[in-house]
């Protein structure tokens, strides 16, 4: 992998300065200003559109990599005097260089792949986070591993995962197509791959503290000019794209030559041919075709651009009627005319100059004409743009750029349309509980995680109150009706006159006409009389827009009375006669229109056209009605670019893109206006006419979204947003449209769930009236993210992510006074921190839905109160939950409502024993069976009856627990097996194991550990299976052990904690693992071991647990040793020491070190290279630490070692060091073992007399009286040792006698009769000695304290 290049922001289009970015958290936020110029593209947010480099860069770039392989070539054969090419850069900027050192510059000079390096950042203090970088890095360790999901993830967001190098923070990627670059470098540009690293890479807690994930960015950066090169490479190897005319190269190239004529800037499509030097091109300003040199050509800076131009060819080419513009912005109000104009058509406006005139719509910069209103005459008409001043005019508003307010609500309406009540519903199935008619076992809740404790921010920011109303304002709503608070229209904004008068508009029905195709009545006028007045009115009414719309609603709604579409054409082509006859204008226009729009839905295109000409031909003042005006245009503009009209279409498109782009609020008349749009667009990308792209591309997403083509309208929205993100100027703080509800959407329909979650993330809600809510969002994210974690969470969970945007909900919803939706969203987000095992959270959230369901209704009251006590017990608050259910009990009296009341007694019983009142815990578990019984509700009987069960267990009634949880395990075995009713017989299950093994019941005990495991695993319940698996090891590890069955359940509880992607757990487990298989002894076994130990170590690194990591160094080692690799033992006992010093962790090193040494000196082969590890690392280290106990254990252990090589003299100097040691750390046992080690040595160097001395100091440090058995036999052994070496060794026979003597007296005492024989059979052998103490028994303890009086000193 080669280095990361310098990376250079070269990112801009018009109206954006270089280097501009924009903040992560939505285009809405202050833009960042990078620090210096060449920085590189940072995604974290939305920002400038990642652009191609400048082909000259490029050229130059190739040519310094030709020059580099030239003098490579050159030197390797030798030929140092050839001639030496001139400068690469020069010629490049000659334009000298030709394909192939473009190729070689792409091909050999840079790597496919491109590094994206990441970092987190405070946004509030603009510095990394370097707590939050190192737990995404360690994280990131983790992944390497198995990167399933992060090649999912790039994947996703259209790029190749080569690798991933958590140590630098970075990805390396690849791309093997164009749409993948151009893909993945949207994306980059909307701020979506940081958003999707977020979710990758951080955890449940970090998503539960609000304030913390506000605060934090991830900004992501990639080298521009490396990953434009790799487009272009792409480009090349395709040989097919578009291209503009190079400026001071096309000149020269085309002098003498015969080939394609180009002028500057002009757009060529451009093949290969095969010719090195020459591409076939083909203009698309004149259509010609023709050979083109390639260094004439600049390849079009945008990958949308190579697309759209490809994808959406014309027949012909670009008009020149639309120019290019710089920064002229689209504006609208008053301008003034700068020369006299007479018109030249009906339709177009005479003034004077100096006359003020008023631009009906927008002015948009690079038209030829615009719609205008003269100030004096007060007529319409098209008005030349180059004969107005529109310095005067007033751009269109703050945050607007390219469209009106009223244009932007229809638009961000389409993703909601449904999608506000289906989220609703949403809401109320993840709220829904059943706590009122289902009893709780005891301290059991199947969703709730409660694996770690929460950190103290996490805590404080689920208390944060901030969101919810007062409980002033609360109470305030009580004086509301119930049906008021739960009306639908309660959550969105008041009406405004305007939606009042719209709805009384309604009221009236639009006109209708009934085909009467009679032959008699087809000649008369009268007949035709209503619908020529009709059509006949001088101005649009809204009675027209059914004749206009896309979706021909006029076939519905204005007429009727008709079996099939020819019936209609000929009654409105009668209609059509009869108005060329009474010369009705208005009315004869309107039917050649809705005779022609007819024709093209059967697509008769000529007809059509011979319609629609007809209609502009009498049209003489169209100005009263502009939308049927701009239907005309637009409509035979479509049919003459699908005919290939060139000349009509060209004639006509000046004004027509006028009425199509300028007129805002348009309703679009046929499906057939995107192909005159996209004509449009080519003509406006062309000329780099950008006001008008952005405009165009407006339009034609309304037009896509419209007709429901969510799959063709994805790049263009896209292309939007990225329009739209440059067009943020400093000033402004929110961009004109925000399109990230859109883009959700659609990449929710598109099943993209990590960049529809991105997208929706970033979005702010901008509280137009019909656009996304905060509530909306919530929903896209919380249904996108369950498709994201779908493999990792239980049915019904609520992630974690959801918690800030389902807060931001419930704060919208207060400001709506919506209490309903409130009341909902507070029990989504208690039971999301009671999954999550935030208990204060989830008694904080349960207790304000209390107090709003107090504003509804006692049901909603009842049920949220139960749900808040039911919290409480779980959160260890029994006297609280206590308090609720005796209030709920008073409630119920008079009531018949028996479901209700047991559960309150069931919960009660819990809180009483909770609180320690076993007998009245006892009696109300005893009223809930009973109420259960009266109901017939089995499962409410089981649950009672276990929770009796558990509770006879607590106080020590195992067979009594016995007894009542067998009968509600038969009761469940009765009921239906639903998810919900095994999860609760797995808990009884577990309980009755308890109770079993308590009686030692092991058989039956195993068996209900193990039928549990299979109703977890029938239902694919993580959470139970791991609760079940830890019980079923220490089963079989410390109850009934059983090698094999513990070896397979900690193996399943390896997959369990690779599912949970706890990388922590799965650490430990494989180390217990590898244990258990060493314990096997087998080879296969060590093999095992070995593995489980490596894959562990390799967890510990990447979550840098250095005391693990390093143990498992060791364990690797010993476990090489056992299978006799000797060669690799060392090795790995050096990693594992290497690992504590490179932490400067010395006590771990010197145990290691110890540790290492003791597997070579309890083993049987190699027992020398235990001294290195000793002596040249432990005993330093020790005394580096002052660990005297430490040293003095080395060096005994130094000291039997040599003893068992027979190096009795290295032995005698460890020895005495011990000896010395023993008496420093002043422990007399301590000092007996190295003393009598001590003697040993001497013992076996032949030095007597001072082994004696050593034997008698181990005697003197013994207590003067007799502690235990074991004492008078160490005696006793001693004395033996003593009389032999005095008597063989030292022939001393007297002082034998008398040790031999003393040797009897400790048997005597401690009784061992054979003892006793075998010393007197010694002291038989020995002339003249006593046979036994003679009636002084016990005064030999005395004797080793006055023998050893002056002895040897060390």
């Amino acid at each position: 992998m080669s280095g990361v290049q310098p990376a250079t922001s070269f990112s801009m289009s018009y109206g954006d300065p270089p280097g501009r970015e924009h903040s992560a958290r939505g285009p809405n936020a202050p833009p960042h200003h990078p620090s210096s110029p060449g920085e590189e593209c940072e995604s974290c947010c939305p920002h400038s559109p990642v652009l191609l480099p400048r082909w000259d860069r490029l050229q130059r770039t190739a040519a310094d990599r030709r020059g580099k392989w030239w003098w490579e070539k050159t030197m390797a054969s030798g030929k140092a005097g050839a001639l030496v090419p001139s400068d690469p850069t020069t010629e490049a900027a000659e334009g000298s260089p030709d394909t192939s050192s473009v190729l070689l510059a792409v091909e050999e000079g840079f790597p496919p792949e491109i590094s994206l390096f990441f970092s987190i950042e405070s946004r509030s203090s603009r510095c990394l986070n370097s707590q939050l970088q190192e737990a995404a890095r360690k994280k990131l360790w983790a992944l390497e591993s198995d990167d399933r999901d992060v090649c999912a993830l790039f994947k996703e967001l259209s790029a190749r995962l080569v690798c991933m190098q958590a140590q630098e923070d970075r990805f390396v990627l690849t791309f093997k197509t164009l749409e993948e670059v151009w893909k993945f470098s949207t994306y980059l540009t909307l701020g979506y791959v940081g958003s999707c690293l977020e979710q990758l890479l951080f955890d449940q807690e970090y998503w539960l503290n609000c304030a913390l994930m506000e605060d934090t960015e991830i900004r992501v950066t990639v080298d521009e000019d490396r990953l434009a090169t790799i487009y272009m490479g792409l480009l090349l190897q395709e040989g097919n794209f578009f291209s503009r005319a190079v400026p001071g190269v096309w000149q020269a190239e085309q002098e003498g030559e015969e080939g394609l004529k180009l002028c500057k800037n002009e757009l060529i499509h451009v093949k290969n041919v095969g010719e090195e030097s020459k591409w076939e091109g083909m203009s698309l300003l004149t259509g010609q075709r023709g050979p083109v040199t390639v260094t004439a050509l600049e390849p079009i800076p945008h990958p949308f651009y190579q697309w759209f131009l490809k994808n959406y060819a014309v027949s012909f080419g670009i008009s020149q009627e639309i120019s290019g513009t710089t920064s002229e912005p689209i504006v609208k109000g008053r301008c003034t005319a700068t020369e006299d104009h007479r018109g030249a058509a009906w339709d177009e406006l005479s003034f004077s100059k100096g006359d003020s005139i008023e631009v009906i719509g927008f002015l948009i910069p690079g038209l030829p004409w615009f719609v205008g209103k003269s100030r004096s005459s007060g007529n319409i008409g098209f008005v030349p743009t180059r004969y107005v001043n529109p310095e005067a005019c007033e751009p269109l508003g703050k945050g607007l750029v390219f469209l009106s307010e009223d244009e932007k609500a229809p638009l961000l309406r389409i993703p909601c349309n449904g999608g506000e009540q289906h989220f609703t519903t949403l809401f109320g199935d993840l709220a829904r509980t059943d706590i009122t008619s289902v009893y709780r076992l005891d301290g059991f809740e199947p969703k709730a995680m409660f694996l770690k404790a929460p950190s103290e921010a996490v805590l404080r920011g689920c208390k944060d109150t901030q969101l919810l109303q007062s409980w002033e304002e609360i109470n305030g709503l009580a004086t509301t009706s119930t049906s008021e608070l739960s009306s639908p229209g309660s959550e969105s904004a008041p009406a405004t006159l305007e939606d009042v008068l719209l709805e009384k508009l309604d009221d009236f029905d639009d006109p209708k006409f009934f085909i009467d195709l009679n032959a008699g009545h087809m000649e008369d006028a009268d007949v035709f009389d209503p619908i020529l007045t009709f059509l006949n009115q001088d101005s649009y009414v809204p009675s027209f827009q059914s004749l206009y719309d896309l979706s021909f609603s006029f076939l519905n709604s204005t007429f009727y009375g008709f079996s099939e579409e020819d019936e209609l054409v000929l009654y409105l082509e009668t209609s059509r006669n009869w108005a060329k006859r009474t010369h009705s204008v208005w009315a004869h226009v309107r039917l050649c229109f809705l005779l022609g729009k007819l024709c093209i839905k059967k697509v008769k295109f000529s007809q059509a056209r011979v319609y629609f000409e007809e209609a502009m031909s009498i049209l003489d003042r169209g100005f009263g009605d502009l939308p049927l005006l701009a239907a005309l245009h637009v409509n035979l503009a479509s049919i003459y670019l699908k005919q290939n009209m060139k000349h009509k279409f060209s004639s006509l498109l000046g004004k027509m893109v006028t009425l199509l782009v300028c007129l805002p609020g348009r309703s679009f008349s046929s499906e057939n206006e995107l192909e005159v749009m996209m004509y449009v667009l080519k003509e406006a990308i062309a000329v780099g006419n950008g006001p008008l792209e952005v405009r165009v591309c407006f339009l034609i997403v309304k037009l896509f979204l419209q007709m429901g083509k969510n799959d063709e309208v994805l790049p263009f929205t896209e292309h939007l947003q990225c329009l739209t993100t440059t067009l943020l100027s400093p000033d402004t703080s929110s961009v004109p449209l925000d399109a990230t509800p859109i883009l959700s959407y659609l990449y929710d329909k598109k099943y993209l769930p990590n960049i529809a979650l991105a997208s929706a993330r970033l979005f702010v809600p901008s509280g137009l009236k019909g656009a996304p809510t905060p509530i909306w969002r919530a929903g896209v994210i919380l249904q996108n993210a369950s498709k994201l974690l779908g493999s990792q969470l239980e049915r019904s969970s609520i992630p974690a992510l959801a918690c800030f945007y389902l807060k931001q909900a419930l704060h919208f919803s207060c400001e709506s006074k919506a209490v309903p939706t409130q009341r909902t969203l507070c029990a989504i987000l208690s039971r999301m921190y009671l999954q999550h095992g935030v208990l204060d959270g989830a008694v904080c959230y349960a207790a304000t839905a209390v107090t709003l369901s107090r504003l509804m209704g006692e049901e909603e009251a009842f049920e949220s109160s139960l749900s808040l006590g039911w919290i409480y017990l779980l959160n260890s608050q029994p006297g609280r939950a206590a308090d609720i259910m005796w209030q709920l009990l008073c409630s119920l009296h008079g009531t018949d409502s028996v479901t209700q009341g047991g559960a309150v007694h069931n919960l009660l019983a819990i809180a009483l024993k909770g609180e320690g009142h076993v007998q009245k815990a006892a009696e109300n578990y005893l009223r809930a069976l009973h109420k259960a019984k009266e109901t017939g509700n089995k499962r409410n009987q089981a649950i009672a009856l276990a929770n009796m069960g558990q509770l006879s267990f607590s106080r020590g009634a195992s067979q009594l627990s016995e007894l009542y949880l067998l009968q509600s395990a038969q009761l469940y075995a009765e009921l239906q097996g639903s998810e919900d009713l095994e999860m609760e017989l797995v808990q009884v299950l577990l309980w009755l194991a308890q109770a079993m093994v308590n009686r030692q019941r092991m058989e039956d005990g195993k068996l209900c550990y193990e039928l549990a495991l299979g109703f977890a695993l029938k239902w694919h319940n993580v959470r139970s299976q791991l609760h079940i698996i830890e019980s079923l090891c220490h089963f079989y590890s410390k109850v009934s052990p059983d090698l094999q069955a513990c070896i397979t359940y900690h193996e399943h509880w390896v997959s369990l904690a690779q599912q949970l992607q706890d990388r922590e757990m799965e650490g430990n487990v494989r180390q217990t693992l590898s244990q258990l298989y060493q314990a096997l002894g087998t080879s296969e076994a060590l093999r095992q071991s070995l593995d489980c130990t490596k894959q562990s170590l390799r967890i510990f690194i990447d979550l840098e647990e250095t005391v693990k990591a390093a143990e498992a160094w060791l364990q690797a080692g010993r476990l090489y040793y056992l299978m006799q690799e000797d060669e690799l033992v060392e090795m790995y006992f050096q990693a594992a020491i290497q690992t504590a010093l490179k932490w400067e962790n010395f006590s771990l090193a010197m145990d290691l070190y110890e540790k290492a040494g003791d597997t070579f000196f309890n083993g049987s082969r190699n027992r020398d290279r235990a001294v290195e590890f000793y002596r040249g690392g432990a005993v330093p280290l020790a005394r580096k630490l002052k660990s005297s106990k430490t040293e003095l254990r080395l060096f005994n252990k130094l000291a039997e070692l040599q003893i068992g090589l027979q190096g009795y003299e290295k032995a005698l100097e460890f020895a005495t060091l011990a000896a010395r040691l023993s008496i420093r750390v002043g422990d007399q046992l301590q000092e007996l073992v190295a003393f009598h080690r001590l003697a040993t040595v001497y013992y076996f160097l032949h030095m007597y007399e001072m082994a004696e001395d050593c034997y008698l100091k181990t005697l003197a440090l013994r207590p003067p009286l007799l502690q235990c058995s074991g004492e008078a036999l160490y005696y006793c052994k001693v004395y033996c040792h003593l009389g032999n070496l005095t008597l063989h060794k030292l022939k001393d026979e007297q002082d034998a006698a008398a040790y031999f003597l003393l040797a009897l007296a400790a048997a005597t005492e401690l009784g061992d009769q054979e003892l006793q024989d075998l010393i007197r059979a010694k002291l038989g052998d020995i002339p003249g000695a006593p046979q036994g103490p003679e009636g002084t028994p016990g005064c030999a303890t005395y004797r080793p304290r006055w023998l050893s009086e002056g002895g040897h000193v060390v």
